[in-house]
């Protein structure tokens, strides 16, 4: 072969080199691109708790075989759950997916975001993670449950991240009634979805700590898949005050005020606290606190430093009686006229550290949550008979809320440019309201997702979509019991409320099935025995005759004459009085 013949050879081979070499990085570059657009699977929102009511925060995140959970709160029983503590979500889900969940992430340490963890831990052992203040609180409760050691806690500040499998998780600085709220930029593979917990915007914080509007700007910039905000105050037109407006009025209350000041607000208020300290240390008064609830939370606000004071401003509640009316403030819970709160109990005259007289201005710094406002009024009315001078938001600015008025949730609308927006935290008219807002500030209507407790919405790279539902609702604590009550024991609760009862007893003969003695007549809540003593004869003679008709019968089985007992006895009863008590025939055997 010529040297020619080998030169072309050689080019060819390298020339056949070369296009292999560009197929190959061809089919790499083709093969990396069809990862890039492959699909990514979908995201799945799933509210468990606080849609379509107040309080019962919480949400799961969940993208393929991940799943973190966004707030775990409490609500408070209505008038129905009679003798009912408290009010849990169903995490029935997150208990059969249990393996599958990252973290608890917690946007601020109110009840409602937080009071529900030490019963969910005791069914799923997951770390935590939220700011300084809200892990302080938390930690209270763990104690309570003996859950401290075996619970993970991790603190984040505002403005650092976490990473929990393919979420990342941005705590943003936020303002509320409480220090240390945040905001929640959840960063998934589909894009970045804001949970904005409970907010307002509040220029002039207590604690200086502004809302970062600059990153809740930046992160719409780049894009929020979807917005999930609270609806609280969505009815409400305007802006919310500031907190600071509060001071103000606390501080034109406390001039030239010679009385004892007792002022009433919510205990998870610090910044409330902090001015009324504030108040205080400039007119010279010593502090007292009265309410479980209020003095662990000072006691953990300032050991933690939330609470700015002089060290010997606060004072024993036993000291009072050593210092003279306009050397004291006294701050004490009940400013929703709970039955058994301190507040209630000084209208009442039941306190045993605390009495009422015409020399006490008391303040109450707090809107009543609604259903409760014939609490409150009956404290007011009471407070004012003893002769003590009362305040509350009708008459001066002493209350404002922490909850995000239209233009405030107009101007995070307007920051996000959400393509998705889920309303919540609320009733249905607060999300309805929350999401005409919405529509006014551009959101697509067919993009707006008004949801229910345990819906899913799932969100792809194209489209959302409602899909199914999973276990969800109400979980009643009573005393250690939780869920052990139904709504069988609550019907039967309120049976016995507002009708009463009577139990009749009857002793027989197990052998022959004759009567030994009896029937005795008891009753409770239906009529007062001495005074109805001919009705409780009547009653007697009706069972006497029944019984001798079953014997006639020939009915023995205990359980039949028991049911026969109760349904005449009740049709006797209708007619005679037209009430309808709760009737429990009881057979003793000898």
């Amino acid at each position: 072969m010529t040297e020619e013949n080998l030169k072309r050879r050689d080019v060819k081979q390298e020339k056949s080199r070369e296009i292999n070499k560009e197929g190959r990085r061809t089919r790499n570059i083709n093969s990396r691109r069809k990862k890039e657009i492959a699909p990514k699977g979908s995201v799945k929102i799933i509210p468990l708790g606080g849609l379509h009511e107040i309080g019962k925060n919480i949400t799961v995140i969940e993208y393929q075989d991940e799943i973190i959970i966004v707030d775990c709160g409490m609500t408070f029983p209505g008038d129905d759950m009679l003798g009912i503590d408290l009010v849990i979500p169903d995490v029935t889900y997150l208990i059969k997916n249990k393996e599958k969940i990252k973290g608890l992430i917690i946007t601020h340490g109110h009840e409602d975001h937080i009071g529900a963890i030490p019963y969910v831990l005791k069914q799923i052992n997951i770390p935590i993670y939220c700011t300084r203040l809200t892990a302080g609180l938390i930690k209270n409760k763990l104690e309570e449950h003996k859950l401290v050691r075996s619970t993970k806690m991790h603190i984040v500040k505002a403005g650092h991240s976490i990473k929990l499998g393919d979420f990342r998780v941005e705590f943003i600085q936020s303002a509320h009634s409480i220090p240390d709220s945040v905001m929640l930029a959840i960063t998934t593979p589909l894009g970045t979805i804001l949970h904005t917990g409970d907010f307002k915007v509040d220029y002039t914080p207590i604690d200086n700590k502004i809302i970062d509007l600059g990153r809740i700007a930046e992160l719409g910039s780049k894009g929020v898949l979807a917005l999930l905000a609270d609806s609280t105050n969505a009815e409400r037109k305007g802006f919310t005050m500031s907190e600071k407006s509060v001071g103000e009025v606390f501080d034109k209350l406390f001039l030239h005020c010679h009385k004892r000041i007792i002022i009433a607000t919510f205990a998870s208020n610090v910044h409330r606290v902090q001015q009324i300290v504030d108040c205080a240390f400039k007119y010279k008064r010593k502090v007292a606190v009265s309410g479980r609830s209020m003095i662990k939370m000072i006691e953990t606000a300032r050991e933690l430093g939330y609470i700015k004071c002089p060290d010997n401003i606060f004072i024993d509640i036993d000291m009072i009686s050593n210092y003279t009316d306009d050397q004291l403030v006294i701050i004490t819970t009940g400013s929703q006229g709970e039955a058994m709160s301190a507040l209630t109990r000084m209208a009442s005259g039941e306190h045993r550290k605390i009495k009422i007289t015409p020399n006490d201005r008391v303040i109450i710094s707090a809107n009543p949550i609604p259903g409760n406002e014939k609490y409150i009024s009956k404290v007011i009315d009471d407070l004012m008979q003893i002769g003590a001078e009362v305040i509350y938001s009708a008459i001066e600015h002493v209350h404002v809320s922490g909850h995000a008025c239209q233009e405030e949730q107009k101007l995070i609308f307007a920051l996000t440019k959400p393509k998705y927006f889920v309303p919540v935290h609320g009733e249905y008219k607060h999300l309805m309201a929350h999401s005409e807002t919405a529509k006014m500030m551009g959101v697509d209507k067919d993009n707006i997702f008004m949801m229910t407790n345990g819906r899913i919405l799932e969100i792809n790279e194209t489209s959302a979509r409602l899909t199914g539902t999973v276990p969800n609702g109400k979980i009643l604590v009573d005393g250690l019991g939780v869920g052990d009550v139904g709504n069988i024991v609550l019907r039967d609760r309120q049976h016995l409320s507002q009708e009463g009862l009577i139990i009749v007893v009857i002793t027989m003969d197990r052998s022959t099935g004759e009567v030994v003695s009896g029937p005795d007549v008891i009753s409770r809540g239906f009529v007062y025995v001495r005074e109805s003593e001919n009705l409780m004869d009547d009653v007697k003679s009706v069972v006497r005759s029944i019984i001798r008709k079953c014997e006639e019968e020939g009915i023995q089985d205990w359980s039949t004459i028991k049911g026969t007992v109760k349904e005449n006895l009740k049709d006797y009863i209708f007619n005679k009085t037209r009430r309808n008590p709760m009737i429990l025939p009881i057979i003793m055997e000898v």
